[in-house]
C-alpha cells in the first residue's frame, strides 16, 4: 500500500505534469514527457510509447534505465523497431501481443511476472532478455483514450522498482495514477495533433493563394516562395549577431513560425491585382503589346509614300524623307518601348516629336503615328508601368495588410499583418503605404523589406529585366542603404554574415554569381572595416 505522502505527492505531480502537457508544443517533446511521467509515478526501471498508426502500433518512445536505452521522442536515438500490426494476415486480431491487447480491448493489463503470465505472446521479450542478461518482469500496459473514447496509443512500463532497487509487480495506485496520465496525455497528443492539422491546412491554403498568383502570372512564380526563405536567412543572421545595434534582437521558435507566415503572405493581396499589369513587359503592352499598331500604321505610311511617288504626288526626294522619318521613328519607339533604368529628357523629347509623323486610316483620315496615351507610355523613365498601373500594384499592399487584418489571427500569429505588410516602406518615412519611418517599424519588417528587394533584383523570371548579377545587385542595394531605403544596420549583416552568397548559391545561376567582380572597397554602402573584413574572409576561405 502506498503512504498517503506519497499519493497526494504523486497526485500534485499528475496536475503538474498535466498542465506542463497542455503547453508543450513539440510532438516529440510530449511524447517523451508522457512516458517519463508515467515512469516516475510507478517508478518503472523501463517504458514504451506506441501510437496507433494505419492498424499497428508504432514505437515512439522507448526508455530503460538498467540497460542505458534511450530511444525515440526528442533527446533519444531514432527507433528502427517495425511497427506492431493490430491484426494478423487472416484479420483476426493480434492480441496475444499485450499492448495490442490494451490497444484493442480499451483495458489496463497488469502483469506481476511475464514469465509465468498466461495468455500473452511473451517469446520476444524472453528471446531480448536471453540476448541482453536483462529480466523483463513486471508489465503495466495502459490505452491511451481521448475525449471520445478512442484509443490513440498505449503507455506500456515495465520493472516496478522498490526502494531497494528489486523488481515488484506495479500496484493499484501505481495503475490508478498512470491511467490518469494516460488519459490526460491521450486529449494532449490529441490537441498537439489537431493544432498541427490545421497549421498544415493553414499552410495549404496559403500555398494554394500562391499557386493562383504564380498562376496567374509565371513571371512572379517563386517570388512567394524565394521571399521567405531570404527574409529567414537573414532574420536567423540577425539573431545569431552578438554585438551592434540589433544585438538584442532575437526570436524562439513561435516568433519563427510568425515571420515565415508573415513571408508566405507577403504579397497575398496581388491575386486582386490585373494581370496585365503584373505582367507588363514593354511600355505600350496592355492585354497585347501595342507596338503591333505602331508597326502597322508605319506600313500603312510607307505605302502610301509609295504610291504618292507612283502617282506623281511626291518626288523621289520627298518619299525618301518620309520613309526616313517614319522608319527612324519606329526604331525609336522599339528601342523606347523596352524600358529600363533610366530615360534621358533628349530621348523623350524625340519621341514626342516621332509621335508627330503621320498616317492615313482606310477613310484617308489623317492621325499622329502615336497617340498622346502611347506617348506618355514610351516616355516613362523607370521600368515599363505608367503612373496609374504603377499605383494599381502599389494597391496591392494596401490590400495584403487589409486582408491580413480582417483575419482572426491568434495571440502568436497577431505581428503576420505588420510584418507581412511593411515590406515596401523606407527607412526615411518615403515608403508606402503608410509612410512609416525605421522606428516605427519592427526589425521582423525592415528584414522583409531587404529580401523583397534583394529577391526582384536577383529573380530570372521578370518580364521587363534580365535578372542581374550578383554584383549588380549588391550595388543597387549598398545605394539603398545609402538613399536610407533600407535599414542600414541590417544591410551590414546581410553583407558580413554573407546572407547573399547563402542565398545566390541556392536560387541563382551560377552565372550570374559574380563575385570576381565585387570591389567591397568601392561597393555602396559598405564601411571600410566592413569591405576589410569581407576581403579577409574571402582570402581565408
Amino acid at each position: 500500500m502506498t503512504a498517503p505522502d506519497d499519493i497526494q505527492q504523486r497526485l500534485d505531480t499528475l496536475h503538474a505534469i498535466g498542465a506542463a502537457l497542455s503547453s508543450e508544443r513539440d510532438l516529440a517533446s510530449l511524447l517523451e514527457r508522457i512516458l517519463e511521467a508515467a515512469r516516475g509515478f510507478a517508478h518503472a526501471d523501463g517504458g514504451t510509447l506506441y501510437r496507433i498508426e494505419h492498424d499497428t502500433l508504432r514505437f515512439e518512445v522507448l526508455r530503460n534505465d538498467t540497460l542505458g536505452r534511450r530511444m525515440g521522442g526528442k533527446s533519444g536515438q531514432p527507433i528502427d523497431f517495425p511497427p506492431i500490426p493490430l491484426y494478423l494476415p487472416d484479420g483476426s486480431a493480434n492480441d496475444t501481443m499485450v499492448a495490442v491487447h490494451a490497444a484493442l480491448s480499451g483495458q489496463t493489463v497488469n502483469i506481476p511476472d511475464a514469465y509465468t503470465a498466461q495468455g500473452y505472446d511473451f517469446s520476444g521479450t524472453r528471446a531480448f532478455d536471453a540476448k541482453t542478461g536483462y529480466r523483463s518482469q513486471s508489465f503495466l500496459t495502459v490505452p491511451m483514450k481521448d475525449h471520445d473514447g478512442a484509443v490513440i496509443g498505449v503507455l506500456q512500463l515495465i520493472n516496478s522498482l522498490g526502494p531497494d532497487r528489486s523488481v515488484r509487480a506495479f500496484t493499484d495506485d501505481d495503475r490508478r495514477l498512470v491511467e490518469s496520465l494516460a488519459s490526460q496525455a491521450a486529449i494532449a497528443i490529441n490537441n498537439r495533433r489537431l493544432i498541427e492539422q490545421l497549421e498544415a491546412l493553414f499552410l495549404a491554403l496559403i500555398n494554394l493563394i500562391n499557386a493562383a498568383i504564380d498562376e496567374k502570372s509565371p513571371y512572379t512564380a517563386g517570388h512567394c516562395e524565394r521571399v521567405p526563405v531570404l527574409t529567414m536567412m537573414l532574420a536567423e543572421a540577425a539573431a545569431r549577431n552578438a554585438t551592434g545595434p540589433l544585438s538584442g534582437f532575437s526570436m524562439n521558435e513561435a516568433d519563427r513560425y510568425e515571420l515565415k507566415i508573415a513571408g508566405l503572405l507577403h504579397d497575398c493581396g496581388k491575386i486582386t491585382t490585373p494581370v496585365h499589369v503584373v505582367d507588363k513587359a514593354t511600355k505600350l503592352e496592355t492585354i497585347f503589346d501595342r507596338i503591333t499598331l505602331v508597326d502597322a500604321r508605319v506600313e500603312i505610311a510607307l505605302r502610301d509614300a509609295r504610291i504618292a511617288l507612283l502617282e506623281g504626288k511626291i518626288d523621289q526626294t520627298e518619299h525618301d524623307e518620309r520613309v526616313r522619318s517614319l522608319l527612324a521613328a519606329r526604331e525609336l519607339v522599339h528601342v523606347a518601348n523596352t524600358g529600363g533604368e533610366f530615360m534621358k529628357d533628349e530621348t523623350i523629347a524625340a519621341i514626342r516629336a516621332a509621335g508627330q509623323c503621320t498616317w492615313r486610316d482606310h477613310a484617308s483620315v489623317e492621325h499622329p503615328l502615336l497617340t498622346p496615351e502611347e506617348i506618355d507610355n514610351l516616355s516613362i523613365r523607370r521600368g515599363t508601368l505608367n503612373d496609374a498601373e504603377r499605383e494599381i500594384i502599389n494597391r496591392h499592399i494596401n490590400l495584403t495588410i487589409d486582408m491580413l487584418k480582417a483575419l482572426p489571427w491568434p495571440a502568436h500569429l497577431t505581428r503576420v499583418p505588420e510584418f507581412a505588410g511593411g515590406h515596401h516602406e523606407r527607412m526615411d518615412g518615403k515608403g508606402y503605404p503608410n509612410g512609416l519611418i525605421r522606428e516605427q517599424m519592427s526589425v521582423q519588417a525592415r528584414v522583409m523589406g531587404i529580401a523583397d528587394i534583394f529577391e526582384a533584383l536577383t529573380a530570372r523570371d521578370r518580364p521587363y529585366k534580365p535578372a542581374k548579377t550578383l554584383s549588380e545587385s549588391l550595388t543597387i542595394l549598398g545605394r539603398m542603404k545609402l538613399d536610407h531605403h533600407v535599414d542600414p544596420d541590417l544591410f551590414d549583416i546581410f553583407i558580413r554574415e554573407r546572407v547573399f552568397l547563402d542565398y545566390a548559391r541556392r536560387f541563382l545561376d551560377a552565372d550570374k554569381i559574380d563575385l570576381h567582380a565585387i570591389d567591397w572597397r568601392k561597393l555602396p554602402g559598405v564601411s571600410a572595416e566592413l569591405a576589410e573584413h569581407m576581403i579577409a574572409t574571402a582570402a581565408a576561405t
